[in-house]
């Protein structure tokens, strides 16, 4: 049965408690097996509640697409996943009770855990549940060295990761300056910070006091400079207050017969947490004393249900910012004021609700200047039915309007579960595309929508670039390769894993295999990729800019490998040149503000900044 849920419980708007309520205590005395199933039904198809505060903003206008297929590149992405010696599988527990957390995971993480130059993979995957272990069950964490050419080993046991928790995601970063890229896992119950020494990892979760509250569910976190002190902060998303035996009393179902998983709107929220790095190895929760407490006003419970986060100085006061992606209320942006402390703008910038008024179901976020110019854009992956939001800031860099259908993003995403999505140049033209991994999460969506299915493909779009017409395109399925491929799709990311200049992407599906995918593209595009070693302790000079002019065009990319689902991308930044073979000036911003140029000698090359 549905548990009838009281005010105090309540951590959307008052608007939706009303409705909802209803809805659900209409469940639970059982008035008609009949309402039930339309109720949950239509939970279970968008996860949204009903409006929220209306948000004044304007719609995008919807500009000119007039582009013929045969300018959009082909996108021919290759399965390499066995050949590459990835047999990573995703376990999430399931067996039939339909519990809400076996529909989420997992995360992949690039970065370079041995030293060597090149990016290794780390996937994170769940376990069965308490008590119904199964014998020879793998390690919920798999490490997989890079030999440089795109082939991987297995070296999760002698790593050190070998180890077994319901694992969602992964941040990286070299938290303690010593020179090894350090690994944090996010969890339902207790996370882990492991201590990289010279290629493996140590536990050090109890000293470094990161694990979190036994009973929190955390999803996607990062590292960054949060206090403007040089060395990196914790941020880490909190999702819903889950228990079993809380998703079991609601029993949801989709038929009137079998359970079904419920959506998040049943739950109360939670808040993230913020861990400032003390220098010595150790972190304090400072969450609630710089503002990240977010409350629902009219019940003072936790209004925050998160599943993504990316970091970026939106108003270039040189000190980051906090953006979140909520699923089924707002999303926050937390605003570094530059004391240490933060204000939650989300609603009053115009990135909390979508376009009209309503919270979405948010999951993937990245953040990017993708027209080549000084707008910033955000987007976030939504559930089914609803369009990916694409939040262009206007003047001053802290308002935002969501531009999707103007931009070409609206429409073909509308249809689609997202997940993990992140902004990248596949085709090397110098402008940043959108990839987005889509997936249901109920295996029996077509009873309630004959529209929808569980497995789906992913979405490539493509920049078009020129001014004065919509901005993507979506690249036709039959010309994307393994990318149309109908998975299960959750966390997303990408590297160079070959270092043929390209980037390729990892696919994470929940319950199923891992999918590498090669990126085969043979356009002719110069490239130059570019890593940064920062000053004193942030080592990955995380949060850095560099910026490059080529061919009349000026481009710029973060540091930053925390975006998209659970997942965190490679550090080194890849610089698409199309037909230009040279690069006419290039500077980096570094984390201090300090501005550097660099000259650029032969392009089709990695170069290495820094001490």
């Amino acid at each position: 049965m549905h548990r009838d849920r009281g005010p105090e419980d309540d951590d959307s708007a008052p608007a939706d408690d009303a409705i909802i309520a209803r809805a659900f205590r209409g469940s639970v005395v059982v008035i008609s097996i009949l309402a039930a199933v339309g109720v949950v039904g239509y939970l279970l198809a968008t996860r949204r509640p009903a409006a929220a505060p209306s948000v004044a903003k304007e719609v995008g206008q919807v500009r000119d697409r007039a582009i013929a297929d045969a300018t959009v590149p082909d996108a021919p992405f290759v399965d390499v996943t066995r050949a590459a010696g990835i047999d990573f599988v995703h376990v999430n527990g399931a067996e039939g009770e339909k519990l809400l957390p076996e529909t989420m995971g997992g995360g992949a993480a690039f970065f370079d855990y041995d030293g060597d130059g090149d990016p290794d993979l780390l996937l994170v995957g769940s376990s069965s549940w308490p008590g119904r272990e199964r014998a020879g069950e793998r390690a919920s964490l798999a490490l997989y060295r890079n030999d440089g050419t795109g082939h991987f080993a297995d070296v999760t046991a002698e790593s050190g990761l070998g180890i077994r928790l319901y694992g969602m995601g992964a941040a990286v970063a070299d938290y303690d300056a010593d020179g090894d890229v350090d690994l944090f896992v996010t969890a339902l119950g207790p996370n882990r910070l492991f201590e990289n020494r010279g290629g493996t990892f140590h536990d050090v979760t109890a000293r470094a006091g990161v694990a979190g509250e036994s009973d929190a569910w955390s999803t996607s976190a990062g590292f960054f400079d949060a206090d403007g002190d040089g060395d990196l902060d914790l941020f880490v998303c909190n999702y819903v207050q889950w228990s079993r035996e809380i998703d079991l009393e609601l029993n949801f179902t989709l038929n009137g017969r079998d359970r079904a998983y419920g959506p998040p709107t049943s739950y109360r929220g939670t808040w993230s947490y913020l861990y400032r790095n003390d220098g010595d190895g150790r972190f304090t929760d400072v969450s609630d004393a710089v503002g990240l407490h977010v409350t629902n006003p009219a019940t003072g419970a936790p209004m925050g249900k998160a599943l993504g986060v990316v970091f970026v100085d939106a108003d270039w006061d040189r000190m980051l910012d906090v953006f979140v992606a909520n699923d089924t209320v707002q999303n926050f942006l937390f605003h570094n004021r530059g004391d240490g402390s933060f204000a939650e703008i989300g609603a009053r910038s115009g990135l909390g609700f979508d376009a009209a008024g309503n919270a979405t179901g948010a999951m993937g976020i990245d953040a990017a200047y993708y027209r080549n110019d000084d707008q910033l854009a955000v987007a976030i992956g939504n559930f089914a039915n609803e369009m990916t939001s694409f939040y262009v800031a206007q003047a001053g860099g802290l308002q935002f309007t969501d531009e999707a259908i103007g931009e070409g993003i609206g429409a073909p995403s509308r249809l689609f579960l997202k997940f993990g999505l992140f902004f990248f140049d596949y085709d090397l033209d110098g402008r940043l595309d959108l990839l987005e991994a889509n997936g249901h999460i109920e295996n029996e969506i077509q009873e309630v929508q004959a529209g929808q299915t569980y497995r789906q493909p992913a979405q490539l779009f493509w920049n078009a670039g020129p001014a004065g017409r919509s901005c993507y395109v979506e690249v036709p399925r039959e010309r994307t390769g393994a990318l149309a491929e109908p998975i299960v799709g959750r966390g997303a990311a990408y590297a160079d894993i070959d270092a043929d200049g390209d980037l390729d992407v990892v696919l994470v599906e929940v319950g199923g295999p891992a999918r590498l995918l090669r990126n085969d593209q043979q356009l002719g595009h110069h490239w130059l990729r570019v890593r940064l070693t920062g000053r004193g302790a942030n080592r990955d000079a995380i949060g850095a800019w560099v910026e490059i002019e080529a061919g009349g065009v000026r481009q710029r990319r973060q540091v930053m490998p925390t975006r998209s689902y659970l997942s965190q991308v490679e550090l080194p930044l890849t610089f698409g040149l199309g037909a230009a073979d040279r690069v006419d000036a290039a500077r980096v911003i570094w984390p201090d503000g300090t501005v550097e140029p660099f000259d650029v000698s032969t392009v089709d090359r990695a170069i290495r900044l820094g001490t």
